[in-house]
């Protein structure tokens, strides 16, 4: 039961016992208690008016009374026209830290028996992985993660774009330009060699504008099997899935299932033709196919070229399909850049006009482009951050501001390597999931690596204080256990009543996909417990029933603050 809950339940028997009269739990509104106001929780009467006849501060007053006379968990209250702010008891308070200590799941919530796909990354082989990935990759794990910790089932999917235009200029400029050249043969990574070809076609069509229509007759090949084709295609995708696999490895990212476009670009060619057999799609003189979609709002949609390529709309139509039947999915989640706001609109208007449902269930996790000091990255003009090279240079950044302010001093050379690696990537990865996925950000790499401020490496930081702080009792002799006998001081409580909210976090967090509520919930936690141990003993405590219950207390903190960073991907050190 949680706080709320149980002041409504208490309200009920109040409005009973007061006036007589059997009304709802659900009449009852309780609300955390305005910080310009003395209280824990208020209850808002005025819904309760017409049951006790009386003007509202009058109401609320004797349901105040009643209260703390018949409750010994609420200690006090104060009547405010028609709102009751009501103090919880430290009885309340010692047992709901109880409950959170006893309890190895809390913050996760039971299972809702939905089952979910989140599909996120999917990259193109033409590229590298650039920071605009990094986003979308942080933020579709981490919702993952966070759907999970509010008991959905998740399978994370991915759909590498392994085939089209795009594709085929990388292939076609490794042929004029790149006299055979391999990772092996010049050290540069499979995708970062890939993604060569790809910036120097585009200088390429500059000045040869016919090898628009060569790189056109290329992806006509390649979709009629052409041998040669299709073997520079194997070998050039190669290289770039191995690339790909190490730069996932290090950002600690990991897919259940894995579609390829050149797998699901047919499916979607077999809904076109069901389209034109309902009569939804038409044909043009040309051959190309469309959706016409003027009347609802939209624009005529191309799903076939007139020499019968396909489209991305198209390979997205078969693609949900599948997926819808393979996993009788309850919700599928696309999380894809605003760019594409358009085509995810269609894409659900389209697949409700072919008889689809669940179309109804598809949501797009629309998120804001990822920006640097200097402006927009551009990958036909080179001017991208490559995934490889910023996490890199988080690295470097952890390993400066680290030897700089000397946190890791006294701690040996292998573990600070460790240390640094984890230090830059928790930088990188709290410093984009902290901001509102729907909003633009700018990403300044030494900005947020900063061991004060709402940053990943100062909720890492205080987790390893609290780790040390724990050490310390453990080899003194010193074991952290809740008596009956503790009493909280108001600090400690309001470590507990934020304590208390993580579970509520996370089911709002998951109801708006958005891992920022958790980032910053994890932030409000560490600023908290800093605060708390800056001005309270905790070794120092002469009391060994307090000492005991401050020990509990605060390793509660440490591990509520691995769950809540565990979801943004965030590995927490014990040592710093």
């Amino acid at each position: 039961m949680t706080t709320e809950q149980f002041i409504a339940a208490k309200a009920v028997e109040a409005v009973k016992a007061l006036y007589g009269a059997d009304v709802p739990a659900d009449l009852m509104q309780v609300q955390v208690t305005r910080k310009d106001f003395e209280g824990d929780y208020t209850l808002v009467v005025f819904p309760l008016l017409r049951t006790s006849r009386q003007a509202p501060a009058a109401t609320a007053q004797a349901i105040g009374e009643w209260m703390t006379a018949s409750c010994p968990e609420i200690s006090g209250f104060n009547a405010v026209q028609g709102f009751l702010n009501l103090s919880l008891s430290n009885v309340w308070w010692r047992e709901a830290l109880e409950e959170v200590i006893s309890d190895p799941s809390f913050g996760t919530l039971p299972s809702t028996g939905r089952r979910v796909m989140v599909e996120f990354s999917s990259p193109n082989t033409n590229k590298p992985l650039h920071l605009g990935h990094i986003r979308n990759n942080l933020l579709g794990s981490s919702v993952s993660d966070l759907l999970k910790a509010a008991g959905d089932q998740v399978i994370k999917a991915t759909l590498v774009n392994d085939r089209g235009v795009h594709i085929c200029k990388s292939m076609y400029a490794w042929e004029k330009l790149f006299d055979g050249a391999t990772p092996e043969s010049t050290g540069i990574k499979g995708d970062h060699l890939v993604g060569d070809c790809y910036v120097a076609y585009a200088k390429y069509e500059k000045e040869h504008p016919e090898a628009i229509e060569d790189v056109h007759r290329m992806l006509v090949k390649w979709e009629e099997g052409d041998p040669q084709v299709r073997a520079l295609w194997e070998k050039m995708n190669g290289w770039v899935f191995d690339g790909f696999e190490q730069t996932y490895k290090a950002l600690g990212i990991s897919f259940d299932r894995t579609y390829y476009e050149h797998d699901t670009y047919l499916l979607g060619k077999e809904l076109v033709q069901k389209g034109l057999d309902m009569g939804v799609f038409v044909k043009d003189p040309d051959g190309s196919v469309w959706c016409d979609l003027t009347a609802d709002g939209l624009d005529r949609k191309l799903l076939l070229r007139s020499d019968g390529t396909s489209v991305y709309m198209t390979q997205d139509l078969g693609t949900a399909e599948r997926r819808f039947a393979e996993y009788d999915l309850d919700s599928h989640v696309y999380v894809v850049g605003d760019e594409q706001n358009y085509h995810f609109q269609v894409l659900k208007l389209v697949l409700k006009k072919l008889g689809y449902a669940w179309s109804d269930q598809i949501f797009h996790l629309s998120y804001g482009m990822v920006e640097l000091p200097e402006g927009k990255m551009k990958s036909r003009e080179g001017t991208v951050v490559d995934a490889d090279d910023l996490i890199e240079k988080m690295y470097q950044e952890a390993k400066a501001t680290s030897e700089e302010s000397g946190k890791l001093d006294g701690i040996a050379e292998e573990e600070k390597e460790r240390l640094f690696r984890m230090i830059g990537l928790g930088a990188l990865k709290y410093f984009i999931l902290k901001v509102d996925p729907k909003k633009k950000m700018l990403f300044n790499p030494k900005e947020s690596i900063d061991f004060n401020g709402n940053t990943g490496p100062f909720i890492q930081y205080t987790h390893a204080r609290i780790c040390s702080i724990l050490r310390k009792a453990e080899e003194a002799g010193v074991k952290a256990a809740l008596s009956a006998d503790a009493v909280l001081s108001p600090k400690e409580i309001r470590l507990v009543k934020l304590l208390a909210t993580y579970p509520q976090k996370v089911a709002e967090a998951a109801a708006a996909y958005s891992p920022a509520l958790i980032a910053n919930f994890a932030y409000d936690l560490a600023k908290e417990f800093n605060q708390y141990y800056h001005e309270t003993p905790v070794l120092k405590e002469p009391d060994p029933v307090l000492l005991s219950m401050r020990l509990a207390l605060i390793g509660t903190l440490a591990s509520t603050l691995r769950k809540a960073m565990g979801i943004l991907g965030i590995e927490l050190p014990e040592r710093m």
